[in-house]
């Protein structure tokens, strides 16, 4: 017999040989692990940085409540009532939200115990939201006020 050489007809591009059919069950289960943990990730991260911006927010209000009384105390004269030291303690509303305010004002005194001309003012406001309590955080302003008389305003230790 002879030899017959059969030519091999070229397969057409979309046949595929039997051991590359496509994807099993098992690779398209680990695949959807896999972008379900990178979503949830992604989800996570996208809470977190939610909350973080609602907490700033926070502070820029109870900062601006802050300064509003600190305003409020500056514009006061020195011997003013407002002025007494102490520490008062006030609820304040600013944008549909209430704070604690306090207010603590000291006389300054130089080391000898003589008084100075000088008072230390103390603000802190606290939101009273009922969010983290990260996002409570308080917000203190300290600032001193003199008289216009003259005086000793010297800073001794």
């Amino acid at each position: 017999m002879k030899n017959i050489n059969v030519m091999k007809l070229p397969r057409p591009k979309n046949e595929t040989p039997n051991s590359q059919s496509g994807f099993s069950l098992v690779e398209t289960t680990i695949a959807l692990l896999v972008m379900m943990v990178g979503a949830l990730a992604c989800t996570s991260l996208f809470v977190f940085s939610l909350q973080n911006n609602v907490g700033g927010s926070e502070r820029a209000l109870a900062m601006a409540v802050a300064q509003q009384q600190l305003e409020q105390i500056r514009s006061v004269n020195y011997e003013d009532a407002t002025l007494t030291a102490g520490t008062t303690t006030s609820t304040v509303r600013n944008g549909e939200r209430n704070y604690t305010v306090q207010r603590s004002i000291t006389d300054d005194t130089n080391s000898d115990g003589s008084v100075k001309q000088l008072k230390r003012i103390t603000i802190t406001v606290t939101p009273q939201t009922a969010g983290a309590n990260w996002m409570r955080t308080p917000v203190v302003l300290v600032s001193q006020r003199s008289t216009l008389t003259t005086g000793s305003y010297t800073v001794a230790n």
